[in-house]
């Protein structure tokens, strides 16, 4: 087994980091008619992927990240450096495995492979940002990546939990080694999830481009991983669901090694998940149908051949009436031809429209972004709609709840207990009848489920988060935090969690929400460094492609 100190995590001393890449230039949203003919759409993308979109990219689409005035460049550098301490004291020193938590309510010694890929995120950061050298950030994902290739998996995916000192699988923290149960069965000793693998595989995929060397040791890793095992193959039809009231095309959440896929799918298209439909779509294990099949905002019955008849009415859910239209899309691959029902929410009292996430979590919506450059390819669809996500979050937070700061997603809980809660703007103060909602007295709900978060307790990741579409005003929010809540800010940057009302705070850090921030701040500093580490890399095309075919009716 391979050995690394601490020392292979040393910040490197201040003059020898990396010169900060160039800062230059920024998003200018593009306005189309609201209706394109599919032939248009295609040239569109084609034209984008052979050219770039506009001046100020890189020729792979990725735009330059706006300019940071200098003293907010410290500011944000000194957050990263302490952020990067973290991990010296997280990455167990025999297996180099990164423990899911520490704090004050203990260290949870266990990881998952969602905690493995965005710990790679981390380390690519620190390199990006210089504060570790290349052979440093080389040994590190080394020495992690080496233990992986000896873990339990399966046809190349990790299982749901991992104990950090011994890196044998286990049924939940805390809990049994899985090697006691040999029988298949549906728990997670055999359970592989589909998002949590995503976010491993994007780790191997940003490592591979960030430092070529290690590209056999990733290929190898990422080339063992078949992302169709997560993919319904199940019979199509023009109806939101097939005779059996299935909604296939979509993408289970996840397979139970030895018995088959998970009984239920990630049909919400605008979540966390996604990252697993950009790998799978880019590694060509899955078809264009995942994406056209998923939903945006829940649909009503679809208005072709008999579907009225058949389809559930899903739309009652969250906000109802909505917004929206039936688009059809012709797959840039296939050409085959998809009912795609556009719809979205607006803020009660505005014209601010989105589509909304599934419970209002604010990582739901742009963590995909972090590696995927969701901002410079889908200006008309995702990219466009992570803006509207983090502007309904601000609104909410600031004119309904009259908070002080914003940025609501699942995280620890804002006490020592070591509790992990679902929080995220849903907008519960607003009107809610569920099924019984009429034109008269509405759903105004702000997420697709409701009462699935509370909205009562902010995660700094997610001013990160918001970075790239927001940059000021998270900005602003960060400084905010640390100003009104100094207990919020540790020895390791922040901790992730504060209740901004009794400003009680969660003194525990996530490797998770940590290696969030990481990605974030290398994309703001070093001009979108990790999603550009991601656009390099073959198994992009897909996201670029498809991205830049879809306009979201939230224009």
């Amino acid at each position: 087994m391979l050995l690394l100190s601490n020392a292979a995590f040393t910040t490197l001393p201040t003059q020898a980091r990396k010169p900060a890449m160039r800062s230059e230039g920024w998003l200018r949203s593009l306005r189309m008619p609201l209706r394109i003919l599919a032939i248009t759409a295609l040239l569109m993308v084609w034209c984008t992927i052979l050219f770039g979109q506009e001046s100020g990219d890189d020729g792979r689409g990725v735009m330059a990240y706006p300019p940071i005035p200098t003293a907010q460049r410290m500011e944000l550098m000194q957050i990263a450096r302490d952020t990067w301490g973290f991990y010296a004291a997280d990455v167990d020193p025999s297996t180099h495995l990164p423990m899911d938590n520490f704090g004050a309510n203990g260290v949870g010694r266990y990881t998952s492979a969602s905690n493995i890929g965005v710990y790679l995120w981390a380390v690519v950061a620190a390199n990006d940002l210089g504060l570790v050298s290349r052979p440093q950030a080389r040994a590190l994902i080394r020495a992690t990546l080496t233990e992986v290739q000896g873990l339990r998996r399966y046809k190349g995916f990790l299982f749901q939990w991992y104990d950090t000192t011994t890196g044998d699988s286990i049924r939940n923290p805390g809990d049994i080694d899985c090697a006691t149960e040999t029988a298949p069965t549906t728990d997670n000793c055999f359970f592989v999830s589909a998002v949590d693998n995503g976010w491993y595989a994007s780790g191997l995929i940003v490592a591979r481009q960030a430092l070529p060397e290690l590209a056999p040791l990733v290929n190898s890793l990422l080339g063992a991983m078949d992302f169709s095992i997560f993919y319904d193959n199940g019979v199509e039809t023009d109806c939101n669901v097939n005779a059996a009231g299935q909604p296939t095309g979509q993408m289970f959440g996840g397979y139970y090694a030895g018995i088959g896929p998970a009984g239920y799918h990630n049909g919400a298209f605008y979540s966390d998940p996604r990252i697993a439909v950009y790998i799978g779509m880019g590694l060509k294990q899955m078809p264009g149908n995942v994406w056209w099949k998923s939903w945006r905002a829940l649909p009503p019955p679809a208005p072709y051949g008999n579907c009225a008849a058949t389809d559930p009415n899903f739309s009652w859910q969250g906000q109802w009436p909505m917004g929206g239209y039936w688009q059809d899309y012709a797959d840039p691959q296939s050409h085959q031809v998809f009912h795609v029902w556009e719809g979205h929410y607006r803020y009660p009292g505005t014209e601010l429209k989105f589509v909304p996430t599934w419970a209002g979590g604010m990582f739901e919506g742009l963590m995909a972004n972090e590696v995927v450059p969701e901002t410079s390819w889908g200006p008309r669809s995702f990219g466009l709609n992570d803006a509207r996500t983090a502007q309904v979050q601000i609104k909410y937070a600031t004119e309904k709840l009259h908070l002080p700061v914003w940025g609501m997603s699942p995280s620890s809980t804002a006490d020592d207990t070591g509790g992990y809660g679902g929080f995220g703007v849903e907008g519960l103060l607003f009107p809610y009848f569920g099924f019984g909602a009429d034109t008269t007295t509405p759903n105004d709900g702000l997420s697709q489920c409701f009462a699935c978060a509370t909205e009562d307790v902010v995660s700094p990741h997610t001013s990160f988060l918001a970075l790239d579409v927001v940059p000021q005003e998270a900005f602003a929010n960060i400084q905010s935090l640390r100003s009104r809540y100094p207990d919020v800010y540790g020895q390791y940057g922040f901790y992730d969690a504060v209740n901004p009302t009794t400003a009680a705070v969660g003194h525990r850090y996530l490797v998770l929400d940590q290696s969030m921030i990481m990605a974030a701040l290398d994309n703001a500093l070093n001009d979108r460094a990790m999603q550009r580490h991601f656009a390099q890399d073959p198994v992009a095309w897909a996201a670029q492609m498809y991205l830049g075919a879809e306009a979201l009716s939230i224009r």
